[in-house]
């Protein structure tokens, strides 16, 4: 029992790792929640980052394969209960400790497959299954650890979670336009002309994703404990990124990646901090 609890306790940490090389901004964020939802959001992040890696990054290797593998060692932790692959080990904990639906791994899993095979542009129906995969059904899966087996709140919270995810994806999309269209040849926003791209077009994208933080805030109010604050600094993270894009001209965004330094993350942990301890959210 020693023994196996030493290396869930190393499987976590490196999920940790993996999130802190990864992204400062995020693991930042995580640090903030109690030790348990700490680990168990590493996990989740840890799943998530291998398999978009094996998509996006692993060039010189058969992305199939590897994803395909991927999947299905997945699968064998969770029957068996045990990984070699830490990461893998440490997921197939929090996915049976917090009853993450399968459905969810299995859509974030599908969208991963397609950005294996697609290229160009994408419709309205494939981008929006699309980002039900890649983000929202990711955010639902957090939102099980924050829920903590809490039926009635997770579907109070189901919609706002997804609408967050979608406005973070969406944001996304728009500060890696230049190496989507220029490295992957993906286009994610659907009758997007990437030669007609201007300043009506930014606006209409940034107004639509405007809407999704907005439905999304009522959800954050009402999160549980200490949950509430690292949601909300993702939240203010990417607002702030959003205003970035907003106030760079359409031209320059296919062209460079925008992005928050340090100085601003600061002020708007701060912020955050501040809007939870007075109450204000």
């Amino acid at each position: 029992r020693l023994m196996i609890q030493m290396y869930n306790d190393v499987s976590f940490r490196i999920s940790k790792i993996v999130t802190q090389s990864y992204s400062t901004s995020f693991s930042i964020a995580v640090s903030f929640l109690n030790q348990e939802n700490r680990d168990a959001i590493y996990s989740i992040y840890g799943f998530v980052r291998f398999a978009d890696e094996i998509v996006d990054t692993f060039y010189d290797f058969e992305k199939e394969r590897l994803l395909s593998e991927f999947e299905d060692a997945y699968y064998r932790a969770l029957k068996d209960g045990i990984s070699l692959n830490p990461v893998l080990h440490s997921f197939q904990i929090t996915v049976k400790k917090y009853e993450i639906p399968d459905e969810l791994i299995q859509s974030f899993l599908s969208s991963m497959k397609v950005d294996l095979v697609k290229k160009g542009s994408y419709t309205k129906p494939e981008i929006d299954q699309y980002i039900y995969g890649s983000a929202e059904a990711v955010g639902l899966m957090c939102l099980c650890v924050f829920a903590k087996g809490d039926k009635e709140l997770y579907e109070e919270l189901k919609y706002p979670a997804m609408k967050l995810g979608s406005a973070f994806q969406k944001v996304n999309f728009l500060r890696d336009l230049k190496n989507d269209i220029n490295d992957l040849d993906r286009n994610y926003f659907p009758d997007l002309e990437i030669s007609n791209f201007n300043q009506e077009t930014k606006n209409r994208i940034i107004k639509d994703i405007d809407s999704d933080f907005k439905a999304s805030l009522s959800g954050i109010k009402k999160l549980p404990g200490n949950a509430k604050l690292p949601v909300l600094i993702a939240y203010y993270y990417y607002q702030c990124l959003l205003k970035k894009i907003s106030n760079t001209k359409a031209e320059k965004l296919i062209t460079t990646r925008i992005s928050v330094h340090g100085f601003s993350k600061f002020v708007l942990f701060n912020k955050a901090y501040l809007a939870v301890k007075l109450r204000l959210i």
